[in-house]
């Protein structure tokens, strides 16, 4: 086999980053940029080099295409998807993979069918990050795990965005646009989600664009945005997630999973990189001592890259014949996850996760991206 040709629809900001990563695989042929905006689609191409620029009629009609990047809005994921799949194209999309659960499970059903396959963002997961925090619990650094907490917390994306309306409609909010990355990390770490709870609440019926062209411009809010989550794993573990766009505190990043033997803190889940350090249990404790707990800082292995890093492990699994890790059947699971709390949040009740995924092996410490494999 020689490098695998991309094609990539929608050409929005993300684009760029995995139009440079992409780039930097010698395993990966980024060949054309499709999107509602030609002119746009162009212009990328121009800047990242990728030979041909279309419309999304013309990645999925290229016979040099084998992997669809689905970079459009999550109202349209499902949609896209499908198609790539009908015009016989691996796709990769990013999160959430859809909004609704029927239309996913059609969508894997057809890949299935097809002998394709879908890869779901965030890979963040696959980073050397999480990757080397996964190693050290699988490992035993903390015993067996018991409980973890995650944290989102921001005044809002109203405040520095110059567009934030969809940030605030259906299909996004804090659940769904940030969520992915703490609950695929979870789901990673601790296996799947068995039942959900939450809370959630709308601090505002409308918000003001801060920045840009239509600043002082008051628009709805069509979702919760602020959700208290507390996940029941199959395991047994629990977990609470916090994400809220109406605090006050930036705080960004917080994961942290307790154990039998001891506690660790891992990297930003919206990050491929980061601090991994964990601690043990005191021996002993006085009542009223002051004491500051040691941390054990782990070294991170692993390259570092970006976007575009499970697209890599996909087409490269897909070589080998291998089931591929940021699969489509972990997309479907956190989307579900996802909606359980939202009818959780409206019903007051713990809601059952109806599905499952098997557990998600760590990535290879040896892994390079920058190698030529195919």
């Amino acid at each position: 086999m020689s490098a695998v040709g991309v094609g990539l629809i929608g050409s929005g900001v993300i684009s760029d980053t995995y139009l440079d990563n992409l780039s930097s695989f010698p395993d990966i042929d980024v060949v054309i940029i499709g999107s509602l905006n030609v002119e746009r689609a162009r212009a990328q191409a121009e800047k990242h080099s990728v030979p041909k620029w279309g419309t999304a009629a013309d990645v999925l009609a290229d016979p040099d295409v084998q992997v669809v990047v689905n970079l459009t809005t999550p109202a349209a994921h499902v949609e896209v998807s499908t198609a790539a799949i009908t015009a016989g194209k691996h796709v990769w999309t990013e999160k959430p993979i859809g909004l609704e659960r029927d239309g996913v499970d059609a969508l894997l059903r057809a890949a299935d069918a097809a002998g394709l396959r879908v890869g779901s963002a965030p890979d963040t997961v696959l980073g050397p990050g999480i990757q080397t925090a996964k190693r050290a619990i699988d490992g035993g650094k903390i015993g067996a795990p018991l409980f973890a907490h995650t944290s989102f917390q921001t005044q809002g994306p109203d405040l520095w965005h110059p567009g934030p309306q969809f940030l605030f409609s259906r299909g996004a909010g804090p659940l769904l646009d940030m969520g992915p990355y703490y609950l695929t990390a979870l789901v990673s770490l601790l296996g799947s989600v068995d039942r959900v709870a939450a809370a959630g609440m709308r601090a505002r019926a409308d918000r003001e664009i801060r920045t840009g062209p239509d600043a002082g411009t008051r628009f709805p809010v069509e979702v919760p945005t602020t959700l208290q989550v507390l996940t029941m794993f199959e395991g047994g573990q629990q977990a609470h997630t916090l994400l809220s766009f109406d605090s006050a505190l930036e705080r960004h990043g917080v994961v942290e999973i307790h154990g039998t033997e001891g506690s660790i803190v891992i990297p930003d889940p919206n990050r491929f990189t980061g601090r991994t350090a964990y601690v043990k249990p005191l021996t002993e404790l006085r009542d009223g001592e002051e004491f500051e707990q040691p941390w054990i800082q782990i070294e991170q292995k692993g390259a570092t890259v970006g976007r575009g890093l499970g697209l890599l492990e996909m087409v490269r699994a897909i070589a080998e014949d291998r089931p591929h890790l940021a699969s489509g059947e972990l997309g479907r699971h956190i989307l579900d996850v996802m909606l359980s709390a939202e009818e959780s949040a409206e019903s007051g009740r713990f809601v059952t996760v109806e599905s499952s995924v098997p557990a998600v092996p760590a990535l290879p410490e040896d892994f390079d991206p920058f190698a030529q494999t195919l």
